[in-house]
């Protein structure tokens, strides 16, 4: 087994080498190589910080230190808390270790022409999709010399142990003893402006971008200093459709020798748009990038020089509410009240950071030194909350603050913590009174007199759409269209099963090969192990039927490409070397072929087993990457000859995929019940556009949105509609994109299978549209022009 690198470039770096390089840097890693602007850098990765603390001997002393911890007494965090940082601080590299760390930043100084650094944490359990550890782990900006970055290497694993940190891992259930630190050394941007950008609204979960920029050094922004100027950048046709410039007095700037200072910005540029129209929308390009490789929201920081954007986080939303998507409020919110219509002003308004409604008593406090002063539940009121504060922001009802966006500290904290908040109000501290009682609306972005709004929101707040002790999900709306999931594994069926779905749209027995076969179907046919395998990959279907039993469970047949059955054992003899598998010899092309149609034939007589010998009728077929008619003629008769003859009991479906199934949609519905969009495939084919291939992906060529594919979709729609056929999808496309979801239910699909995920979040928001869609019929019919 190779040993781990004690140095890594920036540039290697990808998602497996989590644990070695700690969230921040793994994910800058995948956006380095989807060939985005990222500063340079290399990653001091945890195998130094694990050898500097087993060959200093600081390890136990720290583990003492931890277990002096009590948990019902606050107090002893504290104390803890400095006597790690003190073993980090103090205590010096061993010279073998510090030789090789200077010789690694002699080198990167060397090659990148460096001479100012960003140091900055990198822990093993920070960026995560449930917990971002924001700003809670120590950076140094603006670090010159090789003496200085070793101290600051050193600050940074001491960071870990910080009162805040031990807090909120404790309240994230994470083992201290288990969490370890890497560090980022970066080429230090010059930043004229910098900040943060959202891919969604990370309060509703709306695909709208949320960029938020201010002059200098992100860190004003971060730390709530400084109110940035705030954009609303539409998602989908990424267009700007929302502007709000703030007055920046000052900006943080380099200081000399070394670390960062106050410089007070001209009058002039005050209140001047911080970036231009031109850089948002090429942000906003950039971070679509991001958010398609990773599939999901993402949390983006972000700066600029006089010549360029330069991304230097990324990160998942951990906070957008569950359930909540497009027009749906999350849960314990209400809506935004309008002023006048009999309802009270709010005291305060301001930025609504973390969604919820809560009341409490209003305490102002200063600084963190003030925070004893907190009783649980009531009203944190402050000029702008710092890191140190994390212990008293658990325990408060709600958060108000004067200063910063949504994108600040307090904000992304009080998401993560469930708190409501209300930051940017450049008031609150003055206006509101200590000892008052409050309603704060975190959706909304204000305060209310009283308690009377919290007290009637708390009373309106729907249950729980979690599934109940039974399985049940009973708040969970009924929608037209019907709603399918994806199973991979068998093992997870049981548990998807207990979803409010009406079955499985996408069973692909691939997994079952690579989970209970393990080995080239050919190879054990050529042993005489034909009875072996398809007993084993009837048990797999079983397993996933017997679950769902008697809803559907559409098994696709397999769809190995040439490149992955030559990966399985035994499997290099039977498959050629293709230049492009992707359009090779995979799906339907094998079943037909002579040296393939027995291994097909023996998952026809699997599906047949399952379905006669163990009685589970409910499992169906889906024919993966169809071209043509003739082919699925010839399947037809292989299927007869299994006795898989399509009838009232048994459905077969087509993946829609090439396009010719989609031109000639009329002509292949005659020979299925239904088809099942493979937007992964389709979209490739339409737009010539490889899915593997980095380049045109991070050119933004790859996207199921694109004009000219959902053109397809409808197509397809309209054909198998015209001849009675259903369509659905199964790719995650609709999981990932709600707008796309929204196209598919105007179109008319009658089906769409997500991963488990996003199921019940998906449905809600299917429902919320397809209420819009009859609404908007109404009004059209009631109000249409006379006749």
């Amino acid at each position: 087994m190779t040993t781990p690198p004690l140095v890594i470039g920036l540039a290697e770096v990808s998602r497996s080498d989590h644990a070695l390089v700690g969230g921040k840097a793994s994910k800058l890693g995948e956006v380095v190589r989807q060939g985005l602007p990222v500063p340079p850098g290399i990653v001091i990765t945890t195998r130094v910080y694990s050898s500097f603390v087993e060959s200093t001997g600081i390890g136990p002393a720290i583990a003492a230190a931890l277990a002096s911890i009590d948990p019902s007494r606050p107090e002893t965090v504290e104390p803890a808390s400095q006597a790690i940082r003190e073993q980090f601080e103090h205590t010096e590299f061993p010279s073998e270790l510090r030789q090789s760390l200077e010789a690694a930043l002699h080198s990167f100084e060397k090659e990148h022409s460096v001479e100012w650094c960003a140091v900055r944490s990198s822990a093993t359990a920070e960026d995560l999709e449930g917990a971002s550890f924001a700003g809670l782990q120590e950076t140094y900006l603006n670090v010159r010399g090789t003496e200085a970055i070793l101290t600051a290497i050193r600050r940074c694993w001491g960071s870990l142990f910080t009162p805040r940190v031990l807090v909120y891992r404790a309240k994230k259930g994470f083992d201290h003893s288990q969490v370890e630190l890497a560090v980022l050394v970066q080429k230090m941007v010059e930043a004229t402006t910098s900040g943060i950008l959202f891919t969604r609204d990370p309060n509703t979960g709306e695909n709208h971008m949320i960029i938020e920029a201010g002059w200098g050094l992100g860190e004003a922004i971060v730390g709530g200093e400084v109110t940035p100027d705030h954009y609303v950048v539409d998602g989908a046709s990424q267009r700007i459709i929302q502007k709000q410039v703030s007055e920046q007095a000052f900006r943080l700037v380099r200081a000399e020798p070394t670390g960062n200072r106050k410089e007070d910005i001209p009058a002039a540029d005050r209140g001047r748009q911080k970036l231009s129209d031109e850089r948002i929308q090429r942000l906003a390009s950039l971070a679509r990038v991001i958010e398609s490789h990773y599939r999901r929201p993402m949390d983006v920081e972000w700066c600029a020089d006089a010549h360029s954007l330069y991304i230097v986080q990324a990160r998942p939303i951990t906070t957008i509410p569950s359930g909540v998507f497009q027009n749906e409020r999350p849960r314990g919110s209400t809506t935004p009240s309008s002023e006048g219509a009999g309802e009270a002003a709010p005291l305060v308004r301001g930025f609504g950071a973390s969604p919820g409604v809560a009341g409490g008593t209003v305490r102002i406090l200063r600084t963190a030194s003030e925070m004893n002063r907190l009783r649980p539940g009531e009203v944190l009121v402050t000029t702008m909350t710092t890191p140190d504060m994390v212990p008293a922001m658990a325990q408060a009802g709600a958060i108000v603050t004067d200063e910063g966006g949504m994108t600040c500290h307090a904000a992304i904290v009080s998401r993560e913590l469930g708190v409501p908040c209300v930051v940017g109000t450049r008031q609150a501290t003055t206006r509101l009174s200590e000892g008052s009682s409050v309603s704060v609306d975190g959706k909304a972005g204000a305060v209310y007199e009283g308690l009377a709004r919290a007290e009637q929101a708390k009373a309106n707040r729907p249950p729980s759409g979690t599934a109940s002790s039974d399985g049940s999900h009973a708040s969970v709306p009924v929608t037209a269209t019907k709603i399918y999931v994806n199973v991979g594994v068998p093992e997870k069926a049981v548990e998807y099963a207990r979803l409010p779905v009406q079955g499985v749209g996408l069973m692909r027995i691939e997994f079952i090969f690579t989970a209970h076969v393990r080995e080239h179907p050919l190879s054990l046919l050529q042993k005489g192990k034909k009875d072996e395998l398809v007993a084993r990959l009837a048990e797999g279907i079983a397993q996933v039927c017997q679950a769902f039993h008697p809803r559907p469970v559409i098994v696709r047949t397999s769809d190995f490409k040439t490149n992955e059955y030559r990966g399985m054992p035994g499997g290099e003899p039977f498959e050629p070397n293709e230049e492009n598998p992707m359009i090779g010899w995979r799906g339907c092309s094998r079943y037909i072929s002579p040296v393939f149609r027995p291994a097909f034939l023996a998952e026809l007589e699997a599906i047949q087993k399952v379905r006669v010998d163990k009685g589970l009728k409910n499992a169906m077929v889906m024919l993966p990457f169809v071209r043509n008619t003739w082919e699925l003629e010839e399947i037809a008769g292989m299927m007869r000859d299994a006795g898989l003859r399509r009838s009232r009991d048994f459905q077969l479906y087509l993946m829609a995929e090439v396009p010719s199934t989609v031109l000639l949609a009329r002509e292949f519905s005659q020979h299925c019940d239904g088809f099942s969009i493979g937007s992964n495939d389709l979209t490739q084919l339409v737009l010539g556009a490889d899915r593997d291939s980095e380049t045109l992906g991070r050119m933004g060529y790859f996207d199921e949105r694109d004009p000219a594919v959902l053109r397809a979709v409808e197509m397809l729609i309209e054909g198998a509609h015209a001849s009675g056929r259903t369509v659905g999808i199964c790719g995650q496309g609709p999981s990932v994109y709600p707008e796309f979801a929204e196209f598919l239910v105007r179109k008319g699909i009658d089906s769409i299978s997500l991963n488990a995920d996003t199921v019940v979040t998906t449905i809600r928001s299917i429902a919320a549209l397809e209420q819009r869609m009859k609404l908007d019929g109404l009004r059209r019919s009631d109000f249409g022009p006379a006749r």
